[in-house]
């Protein structure tokens, strides 16, 4: 009787293990091809691979992610300040209009504080299908989160300084300068190495006159563009490996979207503020600055190179 009920027992078992196995194999299966599904989704300009060129372009052809400077600013500096202050700071710059620091600092702290609320509630909602759906929302998701991103960023550069970064084009195309520039931003959310310091050498070269068409070729070639080229390859890597990590998040109906809402609004405000923390002490955003040494030499060379172009 009792090798009886082993017998069972061990047979029970290769069944299971049999089971589980069948499971663990079409899971397997089912991840690669949600995988390679979000990939051909999100890969904008067609070379087969995800990289953070084509999340700027989807990002950007996002409706209400491009910033228009001069609506932005009048917008936020309408409720403080009378129309020749506001007239001034879209002219030039707000810090040369006198718009003290404080002031844009809370500005740019309310403008993180919003994005962020909307991109965590559109994050729990694309996360909350499950099951055959996600192959879908893994691809909006990211696009979404990315877009918002973009649309902080972009705020913040006209807060701090920055002239109208041109984002005319359209449908799967953006002017390079505008592209690049857009790269070392994210970069500098992202912790990627020198890009803060490339982004630096741009304030420093704009708010000493430097006309935008030089800059543009600034951002193109020469010393910033090694960085911008760094900095591109770091995401590709990266997305390679959100795109399948966000497979899992979804696999789990509701509690995936929970999850998933939760980590962007946790990992959403650390990133706008180190972009924040890099624009709001430079001769764009404060004429009184002190001026980084290493930015400044990049800033020199990068001149350099677009004016003998």
């Amino acid at each position: 009787m009792k090798q009886e009920k082993e017998n069972k027992a061990a047979e029970y078992a290769r069944m299971v293990g049999k089971t589980v196995s069948s499971v663990a194999g079409k899971t397997k299966s089912t991840i690669e091809k949600a995988g390679q599904a979000a990939v051909t989704a999100l890969d904008a300009t067609g070379d087969g691979t995800v990289g953070i060129d084509d999340l700027i372009i989807l990002g950007m052809n996002t409706p209400g992610v491009k910033i228009d400077r001069e609506k932005f600013l009048r917008s936020e500096l309408q409720k403080s300040y009378p129309k020749s202050i506001i007239d001034d700071a879209v002219q030039r710059t707000p810090a040369l209009a006198g718009i003290p620091r404080e002031m844009t600092d809370r500005i740019a702290d309310d403008v993180i504080q919003n994005e962020r609320i909307k991109v965590s509630g559109i994050s729990a909602v694309l996360g909350a299908p499950g099951g055959a759906a996600m192959a879908a929302t893994i691809p909006a998701d990211i696009i979404q989160y990315y877009g918002y991103t973009l649309r902080a960023a972009q705020k913040l550069l006209y807060l701090y300084g920055f002239p109208q970064i041109d984002t005319s084009e359209n449908e799967l195309a953006l002017d390079t300068g505008t592209m690049n520039t857009l790269i070392l931003c994210l970069g500098v959310m992202y912790g990627v190495g020198g890009a803060n310091k490339a982004l630096l050498a741009m304030t420093q070269a704009l708010g000493r006159g430097v006309e935008r068409k030089l800059m543009n070729t600034a951002v193109t070639k020469g010393a910033i563009y090694p960085i911008v080229k760094k900095t591109a390859q770091w995401f590709g890597v990266r997305m390679t490996k959100d795109v399948f990590a966000g497979f899992f998040k979804k696999a789990i109906p509701v509690v995936g979207g929970l999850v998933g809402g939760g980590l962007t609004y946790a990992a959403f405000k650390p990133c706008c503020e180190k972009l924040k923390n890099t624009l709001k002490d430079t001769i764009l955003s404060n004429p009184d600055a002190h001026k980084n040494d290493e930015a400044i030499i990049i800033e020199a060379e990068e001149v350099k190179n677009a004016e003998e172009i």
